[in-house]
């Protein structure tokens, strides 16, 4: 025996689940993925997802819909005649006929512990608010924002100098063994449902462009937080003046480190830097149009003198 699922994802964080799902010897009668977008160099080139592209090795048929408004769109989608739709950062809000266009509904992977941090951007905003736990939750989809009762929870550890990409690619294998492992429940009618409790409920906005420089006016752990949590991408930044220009660097990784000064000093040689209590080293330093080097390699071609005052306040 083995379920008919409909998968629908984008980025390469669900591919691990599509071919989980297929491992497990379920039958996955289609793959539902965004439509392709410019890209390349010059942006002139249409790029299939990470999804779409896998769903084409594995020779399934993939459907690239705008939105599911069409009336043609929600019949094509039912009759697929599916057990299950398996979601997993999708990127559409799905209606509810299309969440009531199954046998046994939708089941969405998350990744956080519900109900912190529902919506779009829970790896980097758990990172940046400083938990030390996160996790994958596989939920029933309703029709609120990552609202729906849970089936399934693993928990994971942040370390502390994890950044988000690190804890993208932990969370999208665990993510991959617990949805098939749910599926796998689902279809013997063994996957109980718990609603989620309604204390502590936390929305992780999206990333905003206006957020990403480094403020170096809060505390040393808060800025050395915000940096790991938007490394690789989009990375947080300072500017510094290099050969007399302002030039914005890229932090994409950091430690703390020993060191009181004013917000934005140049500490030492090693380029620790003061906050508004404490210190920290970057570890990982870009230039525009460079490659990510560690930050003695960074500070041998551009070095920043100690006693730089980096600007703290947000752009």
């Amino acid at each position: 025996m083995s379920l008919n699922i409909i998968f629908m994802g984008t980025p390469e964080f669900s591919v691990p689940t599509l071919r989980s799902l297929i491992d497990a010897g379920h039958k996955v009668r289609a793959v539902y993925t965004q439509p392709p977008r410019p890209g390349g160099r010059r942006g002139l080139d249409l790029q299939k997802s990470p999804v779409h592209q896998a769903a084409e090795l594995l020779g399934l048929p993939v459907f690239t819909p705008v939105n599911f408004k069409d009336p043609d769109e929600r019949q094509r989608f039912r009759d697929l005649e599916a057990d299950v739709a398996v979601v997993v950062a999708y990127g559409l809000l799905l209606p509810e006929a299309i969440l009531t266009g199954t046998r046994l509904g939708c089941y969405n992977g998350h990744a956080s512990l519900l109900p912190r941090w529902r919506g779009a951007a829970p790896i980097q905003r758990a990172i940046m608010a400083g938990d030390a736990k996160t996790g994958m939750m596989v939920m029933k989809m309703d029709k609120g924002l990552d609202t729906g009762p849970v089936a399934l929870t693993r928990e994971v550890e942040i370390g502390d100098t994890m950044t988000s990409g690190e804890l993208h690619d932990r969370l999208m294998l665990v993510g991959a063994k617990a949805m098939a492992e749910a599926m796998n429940k689902l279809e013997l009618d063994e996957l109980p449902l718990t609603a989620q409790p309604s204390e502590g409920v936390l929305y992780a906005a999206k990333i905003d462009k206006a957020e990403t420089r480094v403020n170096f006016g809060e505390p040393a752990a808060d800025v050395h937080n915000h940096i790991r949590g938007l490394s690789p991408f989009p990375g947080a930044w300072f500017e510094a003046e290099i050969a007399g220009r302002p030039e914005r660097i890229k932090v994409l990784g950091s430690e703390l480190a020993e060191g009181n000064g004013a917000p934005g000093k140049v500490l030492t040689d090693d380029l620790v830097i003061a906050c508004a209590s404490g210190a920290i080293r970057p570890t990982k330093l870009q230039k525009a149009g460079g490659k990510p080097l560690a930050a003695a390699d960074f500070l041998r071609g551009t070095p920043i003198a100690p006693g730089i005052l980096l600007a703290s306040e947000q752009a």
